[in-house]
């Protein structure tokens, strides 16, 4: 069987807070207010944020230099404060980009008063933060050891607590007001590609006023203003006055025509006010919605269903003027291995053989047909559909396979049992598996699931439910045995390939997978400048994860938005766990 995936594409070209807005009871009224939900955030800091609410706020304060096109397929950087195309040169080492002269900053005490021009030094400087190691998400080493003469000053920064930003970085300049350079060690498209498409440029002064700390102090240049949060309970975003007009973006698909017509002539925000409730339940947010209390919604697996007839919308929400709009998430959801752990990891025939065993005992068409309600895709590959290496002629083929998991336990020592039925280790040990799973309501039928497939072949499962924060911490701290969730977000298709890549730390590779030949292959991925050549590098990615197992591709979730009035958002999202 192929399965290839349709993507609704224009539901996907901006972020959910630019808010691409239009219809009937939206219309072009900047005095409207859109009601939307989401799970609580951690910070409003362009450089430490490491959860997808949050960046979906930050995406409407802080603009970066590109943005990704998703009316283009594969998507297709394109520029937003850029005043044009990307120069890349010597080979994909040599990057330079000119900013557009104009835009300001949203007022703020730092500026005393005079208005703040957006320059090159601001991306140099958010830039420099994100090498900042004693920042959340700073001095990752592929980034570090990629910008020539980062390294030095990351490690000097890591010994003394402290980032120099006034010492310079070779490869990384503003060579006048408005031009940035980024000099490579060697070429590096997806991650220099992240980089310049999702950082958005901070002030300086305004980040050294507040101390260091702007987490709820956020200054950006974007089409939306901080007005309110309120931790736990709701955000406020109003439009930014001086907002540059910004206009829907062009395609030469002859399918994307009736919708680009459409939107000739119209500049956004479109919203003056956006209310953001905090709402962590899927099936919450359905009843705010029917009760008139939200405009639009994000909804999944089986609470999407009570929407719908078969795959069509119930005829009594059509007839209140409610649309929905269907596309695959630019996730992978996996079911990860700890490779440290002494039950589990490593890569010796045995550990290598349960993983794969518990692979085949997994029973993912279950996962797809019933815990998510069909609404997602079978994972046959490490990258998500619609996203840069994806190779949508790649066959699915499903893993599952009772006897021969099994059979294969059988076979590497696994064939004692306990008085109970459950398998014991080589040695005789007593063997138990644990899971961590994120709270929730599908998290305890991905339990059930997961008890009922083990079970079936001999494994005994214990499980550890934590709030999805907690989860994060202990998965980076590496405190944690199995975990089922998602990864991903960049249209480059790298942080799915380069999860597993030894090089990354250990927030990113949770898995701790360390294998020289997908090393070799993940190198080869970030060399390679053109699409044909990353689907190659990726596909025996895929292949190599598949023989040893660090991590089993579960599903690809299909994200369903529910809209009144003909509002329609959509969204970027960000590289991070879900």
């Amino acid at each position: 069987m192929r399965t290839r995936a349709k993507l609704d594409a224009p539901l996907r070209l901006l972020p959910l807070l630019a808010l691409v807005v239009w219809g009937c009871a939206l219309a072009a009224d900047p005095a409207k207010v859109l009601r939307v939900a989401s799970p609580d955030i951690e910070t409003l800091d362009p450089q430490q944020f490491s959860d997808n609410p949050s960046f979906e706020v930050l995406v409407a304060i802080f603009e970066p230099l590109y943005e990704w096109d998703y009316l283009r397929s594969p998507p297709r950087l394109s520029p937003v404060t850029a005043a044009g195309p990307l120069a890349i040169t010597d080979g994909g080492k040599t990057w330079t980009m000119r900013v557009k002269p104009g835009i300001f900053f949203t007022d703020d005490a730092a500026f005393k008063g005079k208005p703040r021009e957006l320059v090159a030094a601001d991306y140099v400087y958010s830039y420099k933060r994100w090498l900042d190691p004693n920042l959340r998400r700073g001095g990752t080493p592929v980034i570090t050891d990629l910008i020539i003469g980062a390294r030095p000053v990351v490690d000097a920064a890591r010994s003394s607590s402290k980032f120099d930003y006034d010492r310079p970085i070779e490869g990384l300049r503003a060579l006048d007001r408005y031009t940035v350079q980024i000099r490579l060690s060697e070429p590096n498209y997806p991650n220099i590609e992240d980089l310049i498409g999702f950082v958005g440029a901070a002030a300086r002064e305004v980040v050294e006023a507040a101390g260091g700390d702007i987490r709820t102090r956020p200054v950006g240049t974007g089409p939306y203003r901080l007005r309110e949060w309120k931790r736990g309970s709701r955000i406020v975003l109003e439009a930014n006055p001086g907002y540059r007009q910004v206009g829907f973006p062009e395609s030469d698909d002859p399918a994307h025509a009736a919708l680009v017509r459409s939107m000739r002539g119209i500049s956004f925000p479109r919203a003056g006010v956006v209310e953001i409730s905090i709402i962590d339940e899927d099936i919450t947010r359905l009843l705010q919605f029917e009760q008139g209390g939200l405009d639009y919604i994000v909804l999944r697996a089986e609470v999407a269903t009570r929407l719908l007839n078969g795959d069509k919308l119930k005829p009594e929400y059509a007839a209140r003027g409610i649309t929905r709009h269907v596309f695959p998430e630019p996730y992978l959801f996996s079911f990860y291995f700890n490779m440290a752990d002494p039950v589990l990891g490593g890569m010796t025939n045995e550990r290598i053989a349960l993983r794969r065993a518990i692979a085949l005992a997994m029973d993912t068409e279950t996962l797809v047909k019933v815990v998510y309600a069909g609404q997602a895709l079978p994972a046959n590959q490490l990258v998500p559909p619609g996203v840069g290496g994806h190779d949508p002629e790649l066959p699915v083929k499903p893993l599952y396979d009772p006897p021969a998991a099994r059979a294969l336990l059988d076979r590497f020592g696994y064939k004692n049992f306990d008085a109970e039925g459950y398998r014991k280790a080589p040695d005789g040990r007593a063997l138990t598996l644990a899971m961590t799973l994120r709270s929730g309501a599908i998290s305890r039928e991905i339990q059930t699931l997961v008890k009922k497939s083990m079970d079936a072949v001999g494994l005994r499962m214990d499980f550890h439910v934590t709030p999805f924060q907690d989860a994060i911490k202990e998965l980076e701290k590496g405190k944690y045995q199995m975990y089922f969730g998602g990864w991903g977000g960049s249209p480059s298709g790298y942080p799915e390939l380069l999860q597993l890549y030894s090089k990354q730390p250990q927030r990113v590779n949770v898995s701790q997978f360390k294998f020289g030949e997908y090393d070799r292959v993940a190198e080869q991925f970030l060399r390679s400048a053109t699409d044909a050549e990353r689907i190659v590098a990726a596909r025996k990615m895929s292949e190599l994860a598949r023989t040893y197992m660090p991590e089993l591709p579960g599903i690809f979730r299909l994200e369903k938005s529910i809209s009144r009035g003909g509002s329609r958002a959509g969204f970027i999202r960000p590289t991070r766990l879900s």
